[in-house]
């Protein structure tokens, strides 16, 4: 893996799991010093993040730590709404049992993440799960439109894990039988009632 994405995905790490809060101002040469790296991988990294949702970079101010309001979050549960439904109907008409066994794999491992009670894995499978949902759909416009979402999702999922995981992998469980089914008009039903829970468990201050 390049260089730079190693560095992407640790500030990522570093924010999802609230070590970077939001608001925090990233110090190059701090952020360079903590990671072991030159400047130059943390400042490429900073821009990913930034395109990502992840931090702002305001104008000759630096680099924060992005913030999102209860607004911003219900914004992105609308998008949600209209995407993930639409992934599920897709993923239930070409899934196959190849890529079923893969989200069942994926549960199996959340299942083991939810007793351990480990929810920095947690919001990582929670992100492969509905990325697999959305690449099994067979729509590659969907996908790369989609796909930044989700990344962008685990950080909203990370801050309500310790409630939604149970609730959250049993409505995984629902959707994947609907997807083995191939029943699309169910899938795309579980799709929207797992996106409406996981709006109503979503604090909203």
């Amino acid at each position: 893996m390049p260089l730079r994405d190693m560095v992407v995905d640790e500030i990522r790490r570093l924010i999802l799991d609230g070590q970077l809060a939001p608001g925090t101002h990233l110090v190059e040469d701090r952020l360079a010093e903590q990671l072991g790296v030159s400047r130059n991988p943390i400042r490429e990294a900073i821009r990913v993040l930034g395109a990502e949702g992840f931090v702002t970079l305001p104008a000759r101010r630096g680099a924060f730590v992005a913030t999102l309001s209860a607004v911003e979050a219900q914004d992105f549960f609308d998008v949600r709404l209209a995407l993930e439904p639409l992934g599920a109907k897709l993923a239930a008409k070409a899934a196959g049992p190849e890529g079923v066994a893969q989200l069942e794999e994926i549960l199996e491992r959340a299942r083991v993440a939810t007793e351990i009670g480990d929810h920095s894995a947690l919001a990582e499978l929670n992100s492969e799960f509905h990325t697999r949902v959305f690449q099994l759909s067979g729509n590659e416009y969907l996908v790369c439109v989609a796909v930044p979402m989700v990344r962008r999702g685990q950080w909203l999922f990370r801050q309500s894990v310790a409630r939604r995981a149970p609730h959250s992998w049993t409505e995984h469980r629902a959707l994947v039988s609907a997807i083995e089914a191939g029943d699309a008009e169910l899938a795309e039903t579980e799709s929207r009632r797992h996106v409406l829970a996981a709006r109503a468990a979503f604090p909203r201050s």
